[in-house]
């Protein structure tokens, strides 16, 4: 599957970054929408299947209704409401939210805390 997603700034595309292949491309608005950077996000998506991953606050909301009109097949991934936006939710969740998207295969699953079974 080719995908690629869309955020809103860099620091949430790091700490997506940290959970997910790098061969998935992570897109930011860097906030407000303007022509040249709708037709920018167009261009580098092609043909793409776009995921949204915007905050759970009104700007996230605002531009995930304008990504909405221009990307009407995209999924959307939520983060829940208390956390600091994208980049404020924790690893754990990122992972739930992109395994309930079906994004498994892209996944990088942390390592085992191998050292709870030392004695």
């Amino acid at each position: 599957m080719d995908i690629a997603i869309i955020v809103e700034g860099k620091n949430d595309r790091s700490r997506l970054a940290r959970v997910l292949s790098p061969e998935v491309p992570i897109h930011c608005t860097f906030g407000t929408l303007s022509t040249s950077r709708i037709e920018a996000l167009r261009k580098a998506i092609g043909r793409r299947h776009v995921y949204l991953y915007m905050d759970n606050d009104s700007s996230g909301r605002r531009i995930r209704g304008v990504l909405r009109d221009i990307f009407p097949d995209a999924d959307h991934i939520y983060t829940r409401r208390g956390y600091a936006g994208v980049e404020g939710t924790p690893e754990e969740y990122l992972i739930q939210q992109l395994e309930k998207a079906g994004l498994e295969e892209f996944i990088l699953y942390p390592a085992p805390d191998t050292d709870k079974w030392r004695e």
